[in-house]
């Protein structure tokens, strides 16, 4: 899985993944900042106690918030933002390391949209239904763990299913990530871990693609090594 995630990451300069890396990342900047200024306007009028000083201050704290939950979807956002052009980051990977494949399952246009859709009422479901448990944890220090966990699975999953789509009917690829989900969830995990370092962050859906291609490559080899 290290040599998995060596390779993803040696293969940046590619121009077809820094054409997705450019593009995808401006666009989950301009998400991202606009998330924030549509949760700063809706507060802004927004009135919630009479009393100026303490109406100040719960502006004040939830605007706070503004900023930092958008942060734990940043996941959910860049994929969604980037899911469209991931398939061309498998291409590009499969291109270099696994000529002999050739060209891979062609991949409905609305399945891949659903897919990245699903993946993010998913990620933001799951997650707002842990927010109490992060709340409870936030001062333990295992908010980042759970939350980790969490996203490693879904994480792990989307990505998995990205690449292994590819090369296998989708009810075949369910059933080799439920049969390898300790690995995956691992995988994952990684993927999570590189999403929460800033500035690599912006980058990660596209090492993540290139890595889960190759964790997806060598599952499918062992299941079918002709």
């Amino acid at each position: 899985m290290i040599g998995a995630l060596i390779k993803a990451l040696g293969q940046l300069s590619d121009p077809r993944l820094a054409r997705v890396l450019k593009w995808g990342v401006l666009g989950a900047l301009i998400a991202y900042a606009a998330l924030v200024a549509v949760i700063w306007v809706v507060l802004a009028n927004l009135t919630l106690f009479a009393n100026v000083w303490a109406d100040w201050g719960t502006d004040l704290a939830i605007g706070a918030l503004a900023l930092v939950l958008p942060i734990l979807f940043f996941p959910a956002l860049t994929t969604t933002i980037m899911g469209p052009m991931l398939d061309g980051v498998a291409e590009a990977v499969e291109a270099r390391h696994y000529p002999q494949l050739g060209p891979g399952r062609p991949q409905p246009t609305s399945e891949v949209i659903l897919g990245t859709l699903r993946f993010l009422a998913l990620t933001v479901l799951v997650n707002l239904l842990a927010l109490p448990v992060y709340g409870i944890l936030l001062f333990t220090g295992f908010t980042v763990v759970l939350a980790t966990l969490i996203n490693g699975y879904l994480l792990g999953r989307e990505y998995f299913e990205l690449a292994a789509f590819r090369r296998m009917d989708p009810a075949a690829a369910r059933l080799m990530f439920r049969a390898n989900l300790g690995r995956l969830w691992l995988a994952g995990i990684i993927i999570a871990f590189l999403f929460s370092l800033p500035l690599l962050n912006l980058a990660a859906p596209v090492i993540a693609a290139a890595f889960m291609t190759h964790v997806a490559e060598t599952l499918r080899m062992r299941l079918n090594p002709v």
